[in-house]
């Protein structure tokens, strides 16, 4: 069997992992439950800014999505015949409190207090995210997450959900990809709430920190034994090219956006480096920075795409390109295909910050699948790319990183984000006609793994 022929095999890949490693899958509110006006949920910047004309590629919304707001036990099913341990879902804020404050929706409530049921009763344990960009658009119209009221907003609603919910969930994340809701969304524009102020997108940045520490707070007081955690998007960043320039770039990329969160989460305050190119870059206009509260973090969680070639166009902080280099290998989302990638950013979280313990909280890539004649969805590529990126978790494993989980993204084809519906990123093949399922060839493979590691 060849060096590929191993990487692709179920037995020869799970011989990696020990028993009881935590397979799973991850999802996000607005991505699939639709439902946008039912049962008292109020709107979010995401049904405000879908309906953007232009922002959204192909001019759709989250009204619909997947339906899982209806078929929630039907999903649950699936992740139970693929066999999953652990389900990592978000709640929506505006389910739960449709003004972001004040009065709650208990027909909101009761969904997740259903879904959990679900869940547990498919034999899968709930991971439940606080947050996954859909802000009420309530709490935006008064500043949203650049106004620092928003930090007790956001810990008034985690305490909600916990106290709804901590009885049969251990496991929480306050945040996903803290980073991308601050500088897409507000720094460039192409996310909810649509803002181009890169100090607005600062102070976004920082009231996420402190709300993080005060919501795990909130969260360990009413849950006994939680396990609190954070998920943030790190892939790997490179020089472009091999010019002092491309390396500076970099460098200074890597400082003002990872580093940016990751020091302060591990009580180191903002990078120095970061601080010197923000403020090169005029981003720090009038902007105040306390060092933030340590994170409290239980684990760590890593979402991992790609690799990130950083090309400068001048010398200017932020004058550069993050671009896949011509004749790579390539997702449909036009991103660098990069294993290695993720082992070295393993080792790189382990060797720079020791978090107790590293659960891979997102990995997938979107591939242009289509149902065959027979009722297959043949999407080798992807068992390719989860199969590579799977072995060189197991390579960091090995090499003395705690990585304890990997989470697939995603369990449905969904609505993704600016790009609506026109990148698949699932295990499963949502017709978004008729919201019929169908098990892609990768949760097939899936399925095998984890047999094998049980």
């Amino acid at each position: 069997m060849t060096n590929a022929e191993l990487d692709l095999d179920p037995a020869a890949l799970g011989a990696r992992f020990p028993a009881g490693f935590a397979w799973g899958f991850a999802t996000s509110a607005y991505q699939i439950e639709g439902a946008a006006a039912e049962d008292g949920r109020g709107p979010s910047i995401w049904d405000t800014f879908s309906r953007v004309p232009g922002a959204i590629a192909d001019g759709q919304t989250g009204d619909v999505a997947d339906d899982h707001y209806h078929r929630f036990r039907e999903d649950a099913a699936l992740m139970a015949r693929i066999g999953v341990k652990v389900y990592r879902f978000s709640v929506s804020w505006s389910r739960v409190q449709p003004d972001g404050s004040g009065a709650v929706n208990g027909r909101g409530l009761d969904f997740y207090d259903h879904l959990v049921d679900a869940v547990l009763a498919a034999g899968i344990q709930p991971l439940v995210n606080l947050f996954h960009w859909d802000l009420p658009e309530a709490l935006q119209d008064q500043g949203g997450f650049a106004d620092p009221r928003v930090v007790d907003r956001f810990t008034e609603y985690a305490a909600l959900v916990a106290s709804r919910l901590g009885d049969r969930v251990s496991d929480w994340m306050t945040f996903n990809e803290p980073a991308v809701f601050a500088f897409l969304g507000h720094g460039d524009g192409i996310h909810a709430p649509g803002l181009r102020d890169w100090p607005t997108a600062l102070r976004v940045a920082h009231n996420q920190l402190h709300a993080h520490a005060a919501a795990a707070a909130a969260v360990r007081s009413l849950v006994r034994d939680a396990r609190i955690g954070i998920a943030f998007d790190m892939n790997q960043v490179v020089p472009a090219t091999d010019t002092d320039r491309d390396r500076r770039a970099a460098a200074q990329w890597s400082a003002a956006r990872d580093a940016w969160f990751l020091d302060p989460l591990f009580g180191r305050g903002y990078p120095q480096l970061g601080l010197e190119t923000h403020r090169a870059a005029g981003h720090l206009e009038a902007v105040e920075l306390t060092d933030p509260p340590s994170g409290d973090l239980d684990y760590l969680g890593l979402n991992y795409y790609r690799r990130d070639p950083v090309s400068a166009r001048s010398d200017r902080a932020f004058d550069w390109t993050i671009d896949a280099r011509p004749g790579t290998e390539q997702t449909q989302m036009g991103w660098e295909v990069a294993p290695d990638g993720l082992r070295d950013v393993l080792l790189a979280l382990h060797r720079e910050y020791a978090p107790r313990e590293i659960v891979i909280t997102e990995n997938g890539a979107a591939y242009p699948d289509t149902v065959d004649p027979d009722g297959r969805v043949r999407d080798d590529r992807r068992v390719a790319y989860l199969a590579r990126h799977i072995a060189a978790a197991g390579e960091a494993l090995a090499a003395g990183v705690p990585l304890s989980g990997y989470h697939a993204w995603s369990l449905l084809d969904n609505f993704e984000w600016s790009l609506g519906y026109t990148r698949r990123f699932g295990l499963v093949h949502v017709d978004f006609a008729n919201q019929r399922r169908t098990l892609k060839d990768s949760a097939d493979w899936y399925a095998r793994l984890i047999v094998l590691t049980r």
